[in-house]
């Protein structure tokens, strides 16, 4: 014989104060009264909910926008932050051998073999011309001796 739950049960409960007390609860609870035959929303009920999950939804895109925006400004403030705090680049570049004590060659600062060379080092002024006048070769690229006015290495 199978035991079937009664309608009504009543069970004992201990509350927060650490007392004991009694309730009833119903077992199984009660069904759902059906209303109408059709429980089908109507035609207004439908289009009101799908108008408010597409506001929903394009409420959560333009957030979603609105912050790749805002990211995007960010970076770019930030690259034009570095830009405006990079240094200016030097005027005049020594190119240094293999051992980085001979000099190889003068360049003027924006040349670009200098930049495809990677062993250039900034020079002032005087240590350009020094570097001239001992006989250091000038790029027959960017021609800093002509730059200086030096047309002939003495």
């Amino acid at each position: 014989m199978a035991w079937v739950p009664t309608r009504v049960r009543a069970i004992r409960v201990r509350r927060l104060d650490g007392e004991w007390s009694a309730g009833r609860f119903e077992w199984p609870p009660a069904a759902r009264r059906i209303e109408r035959v059709s429980d089908q929303p109507s035609r207004l009920e439908l289009l009101r909910f799908a108008r408010r999950v597409v506001v929903q939804q394009a409420t959560a895109a333009v957030r979603q926008l609105d912050g790749w925006i805002a990211d995007e400004e960010r970076r770019e403030a930030e690259r034009r932050r570095g830009e405006e705090m990079r240094p200016p680049p030097p005027e005049w570049l020594l190119q240094h051998g293999l051992n980085r004590r001979n000099v190889d060659a003068v360049h003027v600062g924006d040349c670009w073999a200098a930049a495809k060379s990677g062993r250039c080092r900034p020079a002032s002024r005087e240590q350009v011309v020094e570097a001239l006048r001992h006989g250091v070769p000038a790029c027959a690229h960017c021609r800093p001796d002509t730059a200086l006015g030096l047309l002939d290495n003495p």
